[in-house]
């Protein structure tokens, strides 16, 4: 009877014992990179929309998934997070893409929807005279980054004209330089032109009285791209973001006046950078905002890198694109 009455108190006492509580649940985060550029209009819709309390991705993504944004000056730096496995998702130009596909022999990155093609121009002085690549033989021109997409399209379009261009100089300087520093030496007239996407050069037009020479109207400027390692290990949630980026796209092309206000206070509230509702309207109507992508369409990317020199020895291109 004793044992028995000792067995029953230790029931009551564990059912009255203040539980342990159950470990909370860690949320996971998917890293994702964008540039403060126009052209990567959904990462920059979707931001300003969680300011508001509008999670976009976070909604359709699932119980525990938080997204971390990222933000880069152009696609070599973000290529670079995606190989030291800091960043899982970037929208990025097609040239940085493409060059980390190459580096890695087909291994590291994956090309998983289309995001804007057009936006990108070459931008002349307003009293230039230049009008052919021959006419640029000692002259300067800045681009965003060394190797980005702007980059190889100004040295290839160059050398399409007959100049020699090497990385360092050559017949004419391509002068490396972030966007916001572009318009600065495009004002002060050290640089002849320079090739940018929007909404630079609608900036380069209305404040520094530039003009266009070379537009890129059909030709890819961001695709959204996942590291393999996000794909291998967990493709599902790569494929809810995927479809949840078509849905923003369908969006922002339904609405386009929210959209552009939307961009426009995302810019100025993580960047810093005001943009005027006639500059953005004006950037907009460059771009044709697209959630698809082709292997096709790399591959004038291809030739024109190799041309430049960038790429050599380019594995096939069979695995760059691919839907999770």
């Amino acid at each position: 009877m004793r044992r028995r009455w000792l067995l029953c108190l230790g029931l009551v006492v564990s059912l009255l014992a203040p539980q342990a509580p159950a470990p909370a649940q860690t949320a996971t985060a998917l890293r994702v990179g964008h540039f403060p550029n126009i052209t990567h209009v959904q990462a920059l819709v979707a931001r300003a929309m969680e300011r508001q309390g509008r999670s976009w991705f976070a909604d359709r993504l699932g119980p525990g998934v938080r997204i971390d944004w990222y933000a880069y000056n152009a696609g070599p730096s973000a290529m670079e997070a995606i190989f030291a496995k800091s960043l899982d998702l970037t929208y990025v130009g097609p040239n940085p893409a493409l060059n980390a596909y190459a580096r890695s022999r087909g291994s590291e990155v994956r090309v998983i929807a289309g995001a804007v093609n057009g936006g990108s121009a070459l931008v002349v002085q307003g009293n230039s005279t230049l009008t052919k690549p021959a006419d640029f033989k000692a002259k300067r021109i800045a681009t965003p980054q060394f190797g980005n997409t702007q980059d190889v399209a100004a040295r290839a379009w160059l050398v399409a004209g007959g100049l020699r261009i090497t990385q360092t100089g050559g017949d004419a300087q391509v002068v490396p330089a972030g966007n916001p520093d572009q318009l600065s030496l495009f004002k002060s007239k050290q640089v002849d032109a320079v090739w940018t996407v929007e909404p630079w050069v609608s900036r380069l037009e209305g404040e520094a009285g530039g003009k266009v020479l070379v537009e890129e109207r059909d030709a890819i400027t961001t695709v959204l791209v996942s590291s393999v390692d996000l794909l291998g290990r967990n493709r599902d949630l790569a494929r809810r973001f995927v479809a949840a980026h078509r849905d923003l796209t369908e969006w922002i092309g339904q609405n386009p006046e929210e959209a552009q206000r939307l961009a426009r206070e995302e810019l100025q509230a993580s960047f810093r950078l005001v943009m005027e509702p006639e500059l953005v309207a004006r950037a907009w109507a460059r771009m044709n905002i697209t959630a698809d992508v082709t292997l096709s369409a790399f591959q004038s990317f291809v030739t024109s890198a190799q041309a430049v020199g960038f790429l050599r020895g380019t594995p096939a291109l069979d695995r760059l694109i691919e839907e999770p």
